[in-house]
Parts: structure tokens; C-alpha cells; sequence
């Protein structure tokens, strides 16, 4: 009763009027960039964050819920219209939605997508409602060492399940780690890294590499490999709207997908990819029609459209009530809730409640704006596409670069963010993934001072690290993430 109370005191704040006009903004940009390929909401609420600081943080996180949700509804527009998938979790939709839009159904696709997108979210949002704070009040039993472990888990997890190789996971995450480490240790006062720089004494900050690895370092690989061959509309997008028999076909995709989507997303490195590759597994399996998968099967389009939304929402489980984010995204989210002075986690149900309702609520209105942005106005998200893409990346740059100088007016700062983009470059171009450094960024220093009080506590006895159930069990967790794989492709080669 208690969380239903705290919902209905977060619509009452929601449903004010400027917090709705900042998620209807949230929504129609998050749209906006789910149909731009290669912008995700990570670089847009990056590039938001220093625009932002003026702002009460209660609106600049509803804007930022609208992104996060409106980029997962735009990226099934250009999976369909033109085989481009705007996010990554929107791959599995273009295999059956593009078939299905060059066969005359693109209308059908786009409203399955759509309405799948609605009712998963919805269903998703009412399980954070009710899940989150649930999770919340176990995390007070947590100590010092149990904090450790799941962060230790958290980093080998990220590393060894994001990109295509460990090797270069472990390499991103130490990159993070390392940029975590610089300026003044707070217990001891001794400068780390700072080269000399009193500017590095602070630190590096957050918003910099976020701004560097998502904007310059994206600019500088689609500057390298520019094509000047104009996107083009494709042509048989249109057709009927859904049919009986395609709503008879969608519903049940709707549901599985949602209940796959929403616990996997939770996870952490969970994310959208694994959920909609799952959905679309199953539906082939379930499909009474499996001779339609690969020309075009509508249960392919709805079940991991559904999972790629649910999963939006299991995503902000773990980082609303351990402060433990499980994707570039969510670890974004984290830097823009410490730009405002907070700390997601256990307390920030306590101390910020209103904030947190408020933003939970959001979702709910959200997704009834962009189901209603979606369906009829899917024509002028695709025109997105004909804007040159010079033009489109020159304007991120200024802006990035504006941005960046606002925060502090530093040189170094803007040094920074030319250093750093080089290098996001560099691992866009060797396939290095980028989540890995800004969660070694975030949780570093976090891990550090909970390993300090740890160790305090246990008179430096690293005993103590293992001392309680749950830290054993989240560490040995860690280790069968680094070692399981390893074991089962040794057998498999031996079998």
C-alpha cells in the first residue's frame, strides 16, 4: 500500500505542467535520436548534461526517462523502413519488420512495433514500481564487502559479456579504472596521476568523457568511413494497418517478450540485445507459421520489439536501488544523478522520494506520448534521415564543444575531450567497447572506498572480503563469469 501511496504522490508530480512538457521534450528527442543510426540515448543525455545544470533535477531526469524510452520507439522505425537499426537493441526487429516493409506491410510492422513497445513498457514500469523499492530495502543489509563484491561482479560481468573479445573488455574497464583513480585520494590527500596539472586535481570529469567517447569519438569514426550516397526512403513502407488476424498474432509475442525483457535487463550487463535475441528465438520456435520467418513474420517484430522496451525499464532496477549501472545508459544516468549531488542506492528512495516517484511516473506518461508521437507521425521521423550527415555531426561537435567549455571554462577540459574522443576513436575503429570504461570510471572509486572500509573493518585481514555469504556468493559469481567460458570452449574443443 505503501508503494502505491508514493506512485500516486509521484503522478502528482509528473503530471505537473512543466514536468510534462520536459517528458513530452524527452520523448520527442528520444524519438528523434532512435531514428538517427549511430546516435543513442547514452551520447544524448551526455550531451545534455551540461545544458541541464540550471535545471531541477526532478524535470532533467523525466526528460531524461523520455529519452531513454523514445530512443527505443524510434529504432524500430528505421529497422523497418530501411534495414538501419537506430540502437542496438532494434537488430532483431529489422530481420522480419524491413521483409515485412518491402512486402506492403510496413504500416503493419510499425503499429505491431509500436503498441508492442507500449504495452511492454507499461507492464515494465508497474514491475519497477513494485520491484525496486522492494530491492531497495534489502540493499541496507549490505556491508562494506558485500558492496565490494557486486562491484567486483559488475566489473568482470561488463567485461567479459560487452564486445567481441575479454581481452579488450579488461582493457577498456582498466582505462576507466585508471581515469577513476586521478586527482587528490580523499582519505589520504596525496595527488594521483595529476601530472602537475592543478586543474587535474578534481579530477577528470564525468560529463567530459561521456561527451568525448560517445559525440567526438563517434564523429571521428563516421568522418573517417563517410560515404556521400544519400540514405533513401524506401518506397513500400506503407500498406494496411494491423489486421484481426495480425493483433491475434502480436499479443502473446507482447507478453513473452516483456517477461524475458524486463528480469534480463535487470541483470547486470542483462541490456537489450541478449532479451530480443532470445524473443526472437522463441517466436520462431511458438510461430505456427515458421515458414514466414525470414519474409517477413509479424511475431518477429513484436516479441523482441516488446523486449527491447521492457528491458529499457529493467535497466533502472539495478541503478535506482544499488546505484550499480548495467549499460552505457544507465551508467550515464549515474553521472547525471552525482552532477546533481546524488547518490542512487537504497537511501535515495528515503531521501529523495519525490524525485524518484516522480521520474517512475513519468514512464507511464511517456510511453502514452510516444505511442501517440509514433504512430502518426512515423513519416516525418524517417525525413530525419535525408539531413546530411556532415551537417548532422558538425552540429553535435559545436555543441559537444559549448557544452564542454560551460562546465568549468577550462582548457584542460576541452584537451581532454580531444584526447579522450582520439581514443574512443581508436576503440570504435579495434572494437574495444565502450561500457566497460565509463563503469570503471563510475564504480572505481566507489569499489575503492568500500575496499578501504572493508579492510578497516577487518583490521586488514583480506578474510574479511569473504566473511559474509553474500560477498562470498557474489564473488564467486565474478569468478565463474571469467572462468566458465574458458571451461566450456575447452570442452567443446575436446568433445
Amino acid at each position: 500500500m505503501d508503494t502505491f501511496n508514493a506512485l500516486l504522490s509521484g503522478f502528482g508530480v509528473a503530471l505537473q505542467p512543466m514536468n510534462l512538457f520536459w517528458a513530452f521534450l524527452g520523448s520527442v528527442l528520444g524519438t528523434a535520436i532512435g531514428v538517427l543510426p549511430g546516435i543513442g540515448p547514452a551520447l544524448t543525455i551526455a550531451l545534455l548534461l551540461p545544458v541541464t545544470v540550471q535545471i531541477a533535477p526532478t524535470a532533467a531526469f523525466i526528460m531524461f526517462a523520455g529519452v531513454l524510452y523514445g530512443a527505443m520507439y524510434g529504432g524500430s522505425t528505421t529497422s523497418i523502413l530501411l534495414n538501419a537499426p537506430g540502437e542496438s537493441g532494434s537488430m532483431m526487429t529489422a530481420l522480419e519488420g524491413n521483409k515485412m516493409a518491402r512486402s506492403g506491410r510496413g504500416a503493419a510492422a510499425l503499429a505491431t512495433a509500436a503498441i508492442g513497445s507500449f504495452v511492454a513498457g507499461t507492464i515494465a514500469t508497474l514491475a519497477l514500481s513494485f520491484v525496486a523499492p522492494a530491492i531497495a530495502e534489502l540493499a541496507f543489509v549490505f556491508g562494506p564487502a558485500d558492496y565490494f563484491a557486486l562491484m567486483v561482479l559488475s566489473f568482470t560481468s561488463v567485461s567479459v559479456v560487452l564486445g567481441t573479445s575479454r581481452v579488450r573488455g579488461f582493457i577498456a574497464l582498466f582505462l576507466g579504472l585508471a581515469m577513476g583513480v586521478v586527482g587528490i585520494d580523499g582519505q589520504t590527500g596525496q595527488a594521483r596521476l595529476a601530472f602537475g596539472s592543478a586543474d587535474l586535481l578534481d579530477g577528470i570529469e564525468l560529463t567530459v568523457v561521456l561527451v568525448s567517447l560517445f559525440a567526438v569519438g563517434e564523429i571521428l569514426y563516421v568522418a573517417s568511413r563517410y560515404s556521400k550516397a544519400p540514405p533513401r526512403i524506401n518506397p513500400l513502407a506503407g500498406g494496411t494497418w494491423m489486421t484481426r488476424q495480425d493483433w491475434k498474432r502480436s499479443w502473446k509475442p507482447w507478453v513473452r517478450g516483456t517477461a524475458l525483457g524486463f528480469p534480463i535487463g535487470a541483470l547486470p550487463t542483462g541490456g537489450t540485445e541478449i532479451p530480443t535475441f532470445l524473443s526472437y528465438t522463441i517466436e520462431r520456435k511458438l510461430c505456427k507459421h515458421p515458414e514466414e520467418f525470414g519474409k517477413g513474420a509479424i511475431e518477429g517484430v513484436a516479441g523482441p520489439e516488446a523486449a527491447n522496451n521492457a528491458a529499457a525499464a529493467g535497466v533502472l532496477v539495478p541503478l535506482l536501488t544499488l546505484g550499480l549501472p548495467t549499460s552505457a545508459t544507465a551508467a550515464v544516468l549515474l553521472a547525471a544523478f552525482q552532477s546533481y549531488g546524488l547518490q542512487p542506492g537504497p537511501f535515495l528512495f528515503t531521501n529523495s522520494g519525490e524525485l524518484v516517484w516522480g521520474l517512475i511516473a513519468s514512464l507511464y506518461i511517456g510511453n502514452l506520448m510516444l505511442l501517440v508521437l509514433n504512430l502518426p507521425l512515423v513519416g516525418l521521423w524517417v525525413r530525419l534521415l535525408l539531413i546530411p550527415r556532415p551537417y548532422l555531426y558538425a552540429g553535435i561537435l559545436i555543441f559537444a564543444m559549448v557544452g564542454i567549455w560551460g562546465v568549468a571554462t577550462s582548457w584542460t577540459d576541452m584537451a581532454l575531450m580531444f584526447g579522450i574522443g582520439l581514443m574512443g576513436y581508436v576503440m570504435r575503429v579495434y572494437d574495444f567497447p565502450i561500457a566497460p570504461v565509463l563503469i570503471g570510471l563510475i564504480l572505481g572509486p566507489m569499489a575503492e572506498t568500500q575496499l578501504r572500509r572493508a579492510l578497516a573493518v577487518g583490521e586488514g585481514n583480506p578474510m574479511i572480503l569473504v566473511s559474509t555469504p553474500t560477498s562470498a556468493t557474489l564473488l564467486a559469481l565474478a569468478a565463474a563469469a571469467l572462468v566458465l567460458p574458458l571451461l566450456l570452449r575447452r570442452l567443446k574443443r575436446e568433445a
